[in-house]
């Protein structure tokens, strides 16, 4: 088996000795998968597990410059890419184009604009994807089956199927698809390029919806008598037995203690999130401004915990709405605090611990994004919560597909309606809180990344 991604399972750093360290990689993927290819808990039969993925920085590429990108167990490829040219690929036209086309970010009325600099990024898309794979062609043993992940390297399944068609192939996007409509926003060149390259092999998707969603853009830009390999749905869930052994680890034990302290004997409304447009942190921050407006008795009664990790900080855009969040948690505590009660406190650290205290005590757990592909937040929080706290779920999230029967629904756009809904969630009766966190654990729970990986290896042809 070869894994593909644009990150890697290891990042490399040079020691003062000039000798190299490994520490694992972050993110959802590499979490999810790394376990099962690698050490004790590995599911995959067979001897080779390789993973092909780009060097990240300056010092990745000098561990993959000294032979010395290395790790025991796995069959590990970096990719040493122009640093212009991947900038061009990963800034430019995977977090600038196609992650804000398929979240439904763009204020069409300015942008996107495809002129020369739009161009030149695309063809650092194209040259990335390429060198890609070649190196899958390259390096994959004969009919070994190749799983590339996500829509940075959307390319990658048509050119190894046009070089190595005796490869078992599949193409897994872990953001949502745009429809018909959106995906004529793309130049139509990249449109066909992107579309043509996943209709080769089967492409795969976290919910129905998404993979519907795939297909009919395919068709639009395709035509309907280009050959579209079938789409398929198999979500990911988190790891049950990982989460329930940090949920009890000195670290969180010492972060719950730290967050007791700050909330006291108030309810607790939680979220945690990457500083990110499609995560729809300012309205929330609004949602809950409008609850203590409306419904006075939670003044002073209630405290709403941001756990947010700062993103994609050399976007304009981001960096724009990081200070949007700032603001608008910024008036919600002018507006509301008293000397003894800070409505709102917004945690920029970096620490899983921190997140996953939080999600052992929350009463309620917001998740309501603009447009998500999965949202693992909305899984992990109910396997550790010790509360029976009640998830609002925004419709637009692809977990609410599953989990819907146990959450409450939060309109990703309507205050008012965000703002009864958590006031729902709050004076829940007992009873009714139970039953519905012990549904929503057995629900979020069903898909493992056990089975997840299953699903992927039996859908590459």
């Amino acid at each position: 088996m070869m894994l593909v991604t644009h990150r890697g399972p290891y990042r490399f750093s040079v020691l003062d000795d000039g000798s190299f360290e490994s520490t694992r990689g972050a993110g959802g993927i590499i979490s999810a998968l790394l376990p099962l290819v690698t050490g004790h808990d590995r599911a995959v039969a067979g001897e080779r597990q390789a993973w092909v993925a780009a060097a990240i920085d300056a010092d990745d590429r000098a561990a993959v410059a000294a032979g010395a990108a290395t790790v025991p167990g796995l069959d590990l490829h970096l990719l040493d890419l122009d640093p212009a040219r991947h900038r061009m690929h990963y800034d430019v036209i995977s977090n600038a184009v196609l992650w804000f086309l398929h979240h439904g970010l763009f204020d069409l009325a300015r942008r996107p604009r495809f002129d020369e600099h739009l161009r030149q990024a695309w063809d650092g898309y194209v040259a990335v994807n390429a060198t890609f794979a070649e190196a899958v062609a390259e390096k994959a043993g004969e009919h070994e089956q190749v799983l590339v992940h996500d829509y940075h390297l959307a390319l990658v399944p048509g050119m190894v199927r046009a070089t190595r068609p005796d490869l078992r192939v599949t193409h897994f996007t872990h953001t949502p698809f745009c429809g018909p409509n959106s995906i004529r926003v793309l130049p139509t060149d990249m449109a066909e390029a992107i579309c043509a390259s996943m209709a080769s092999v089967p492409a795969g998707f976290h919910t129905e919806r998404w993979a519907r969603a795939y297909v009919a853009s395919s068709r639009e830009i395709l035509g309907p008598d280009h050959s579209v390999a079938p789409a398929y749905a198999t979500p990911l869930g988190p790891d049950p037995a990982a989460l329930a052994e940090l949920a009890v680890s000195p670290a969180t034990k010492r972060a719950a203690a730290e967050l007791d302290e700050l909330v006291g004997d108030r309810k607790l409304v939680f979220r945690s999130d990457r500083i990110d447009l499609s995560k729809n942190i300012v309205r929330g921050f609004y949602v809950f401004d409008h609850l203590l407006a409306t419904h006075a008795e939670w003044r002073g009664r209630v405290v709403f915990v941001a756990m947010l990790n700062r993103s994609r900080e050399n976007l304009p855009e981001y960096l724009a709405y990081e200070q949007e969040v700032d603001r608008i948690a910024a008036r919600v505590n002018e507006r509301w605090a008293t000397r003894d009660w800070q409505p709102v406190v917004v945690d920029t650290r970096d620490d899983y611990e921190q997140t996953i205290a939080g999600f052992t005590r929350y009463d309620a757990l917001v998740v309501n994004p603009v447009k998500d592909g999965l949202n693992l937040v909305a899984k992990e929080g109910p396997l550790v919560n010790t509360r029976d706290g009640v998830v609002v779920l925004s419709p637009e999230a692809g977990a609410y597909d599953e989990l819907a029967d146990a959450v409450l629904p939060m309109h990703p756009y309507d205050i008012e309606q965000g703002a009864d809904a958590l006031h729902t969630a709050l004076v829940m009766p007992d009873a009714e809180r139970r039953s519905r966190a012990v549904h929503l654990r057995a629900l979020a729970a069903e898909h493992t990344p056990q089975t997840w990986l299953a699903e992927l290896l039996n859908h590459a042809r």
